[in-house]
């Protein structure tokens, strides 16, 4: 098999010594648990044991009895899942294991479909793995030339890579601003800015529920606003200047416009009351 999937189910009394070096915490979408995911550097090729917590968010303790499923994608095609519905009654999985079989990025999708033996709508949790050289320095932004990075804040908010609204962020990026030599240029520098702050938000986001709801009203304006490149054609440089220019003082009059118009409003009723 190409990729190799194996979960060993150990009886209570067996308790591995794990030494995992690199951890994330997920929220599932609607904030009903918190996900940790534990894990040493990805080998290709090799078995990587993915140590997972199921956790409480009011109480900060890991909740037991709970039904999940995985599902591992590449590059946005699915690789492997979704697995079947699988129960954990102490709400961990030690000796969860899976063979990355070659260097790039993965992500990894738990759904969670019951706690306590209760039934719930379907929640998502989702976790991207660098594997190969990238995974060395999983904390450090990608080179300014690297146009290919992921949509981290999207992604945290919406709770995965194949979410819409990061999928049609990445459409918009790589169908149309990469497609121009200026579109290159912006995409060096903004990268070079967007990794120096946009991790500890993605993280902040999983930790947080409400800030991440917050996130995804902040995004909804300028999802929207991108969405017009999806209904023109970008042949020329100058096209795509001009797209982006008149883009972004939309989004500058949205965020910044509207709210200095409301405030001025305001102030201009309670004068006129007073």
């Amino acid at each position: 098999m190409k990729f190799l999937f194996v979960l060993l189910l150990i009886p209570f009394l067996i308790s591995p010594a794990f030494a995992q070096t690199n951890e994330q915490i997920s929220s599932s979408e609607k904030g009903t648990l918190d996900v940790k995911l534990s894990y040493d550097n990805p080998v290709p090729g090799e078995l990587t044991t993915l140590k997972t917590d199921f956790i409480n968010p009011q109480t900060q303790k890991i909740q037991e009895h709970i039904d999940w499923t995985l599902t591992v994608s590449k590059d946005g095609q699915i690789v492997w899942g979704p697995t079947q519905l699988s129960h954990t009654s102490k709400g961990s999985l030690d000796n969860l294991k899976y063979e990355f079989e070659d260097e790039g990025t993965y992500s990894l999708e738990f759904g969670i479909e019951g706690i306590l033996f209760q039934p719930i709508p379907i929640e998502k949790a989702s976790f991207v793995i660098e594997v190969g050289d990238a995974s060395a320095q999983p904390d450090n932004p990608p080179p300014a030339n690297d146009n290919g990075g992921g949509c981290l804040i999207a992604t945290a908010a919406y709770g995965s890579e194949l979410a819409p609204q990061v999928q049609q962020l990445r459409e918009i990026r790589d169908n149309k601003i990469l497609q121009t030599k200026s579109g290159e240029s912006f995409m060096a520098v903004f990268n070079e800015f967007y990794y120096s702050f946009s991790p500890a938000i993605a993280d902040y986001e999983r930790e947080n529920p409400i800030f991440k709801e917050g996130v995804k009203v902040t995004l909804a304006p300028m999802l929207a606003s991108l969405s017009i490149l999806n209904h023109v054609d970008v042949d020329s440089e100058q096209e795509i200047l001009g797209y982006g220019i008149s883009l972004i003082l939309l989004n500058i009059g949205m965020y910044a416009g509207v709210p200095v118009f409301g405030i001025l409003k305001l102030y201009q009723y309670r004068k006129n009351q007073m």
